[in-house]
């Protein structure tokens, strides 16, 4: 496993530390206005996503490898509603370091 600050990219390094710590704030400061999201293939909303897959469920991401600079990470994520899951995300950062778009699905 990786620990969340040895993540290479300070961008999704943020994204994973709000995650981690529940901390919507933190996870809303990391995305660009507009920002987008897929989840096994299909788009969503973002800010209905994160609060039922993340923050009403406890999700946490433990990192088991990042290639593409750290823009791409295989983790087994684990929240209330679905137990733990292997899964990947992909991350489009943009140059004032927030994230766009991310993408995730089982790995």
């Amino acid at each position: 496993m990786i620990a969340p600050n040895q993540l290479s990219d300070p961008t999704v390094r943020a994204f994973v530390a709000a995650v981690n710590a529940g901390d919507p704030n933190a996870f809303r400061a990391v995305l660009t206005e507009g920002a987008t999201m897929s989840d096994d293939g299909s788009d969503r909303d973002v800010a209905q996503w994160a609060e039922k897959e993340i923050f009403a469920s406890d999700g946490h991401m433990d990192i088991e490898t990042e290639s593409d600079g750290g823009r791409a990470l295989v983790v087994n994520y684990r929240n209330d509603t679905w137990g733990e899951m292997r899964t990947k995300w992909r991350f489009t950062v943009t140059g004032d370091g927030r994230i766009s778009r991310f993408e995730t699905g089982q790995a």
